[in-house]
């Protein structure tokens, strides 16, 4: 039992030591004081829903990706929904590896349905110099989101879940002509100050048991 008590000092000392070292790695991987929340939208564009598609994206992939800041506060909010504006670059669409990013304030709506909870985006891209609005609609299931994303950004769960059309589309507009698209795919996000925080409670959780294993009972 002695020999168990010695090792109390070194023990708490290396806990100390694995939880500094824990949260040094949390700042070097750059995890910002303000969460930043991660929306990716994976998919198959189609089929045409209406319009031309005079840019052919009819069975492309895209994928478009939101980095919003969970300190946002919405310009708009009614009972059920929420509208933010995202800064300019926070969205990217990709469409079959080529990266488009929004070249102004975008538009971010999020509203809670009791048959579905939908995301909306609204953007404007710059594609060989022409302006490109689009929109995307994401159908999520309902009870996806908390009603506290009426107040600020937040994460979605399940996460990820299916998308499929024609209820999640994608809408582009160029040259005065509009083309709606199906969307088939996935929706994800991640929130990167949550990842730290869990590394640090997986190594907190990690030390309590050492010293649960070492330290005799009473």
């Amino acid at each position: 039992m002695s020999v168990h008590v010695c090792q109390l000092p070194v023990l708490l000392a290396a806990g100390a030591f694995a939880m500094s070292s824990a949260t040094a790695q949390a700042s070097d991987q750059h995890f910002p004081s303000t969460s930043t929340l991660t929306i990716t939208l994976d998919g198959t564009l189609g089929p045409i829903i209406s319009g031309d598609d005079p840019a052919d994206l009819d069975g492309d992939s895209a994928t478009v990706t939101i980095a919003a800041s969970e300190s946002l506060k919405p310009y708009k909010t009614t009972a059920k929904s929420a509208s933010y504006h995202i800064p300019a670059g926070d969205i990217t669409v990709d469409v079959d590896g080529t990266d488009y990013t929004s070249t102004s304030t975008s538009t971010m709506i999020i509203k809670l349905g009791k048959k579905a909870d939908t995301l909306t985006l609204k953007a404007t891209l710059s594609i060989d110099g022409f302006k490109v609005q689009v929109s995307d609609v994401s159908s999520l299931a309902a009870g996806s989101w908390t009603k506290s994303v009426l107040q600020h950004p937040g994460p979605f769960s399940p996460s990820p879940q299916n998308l499929s059309e024609p209820k999640s589309n994608f809408t582009y507009t160029v040259f005065g002509e509009t083309t709606v698209l199906g969307v088939t795919g996935t929706a994800s996000d991640s929130d990167a100050a949550s990842a730290a925080s869990d590394y640090v409670m997986s190594l907190q959780h990690g030390f309590e048991t050492v010293l649960r294993a070492t330290v005799p009972r009473s």
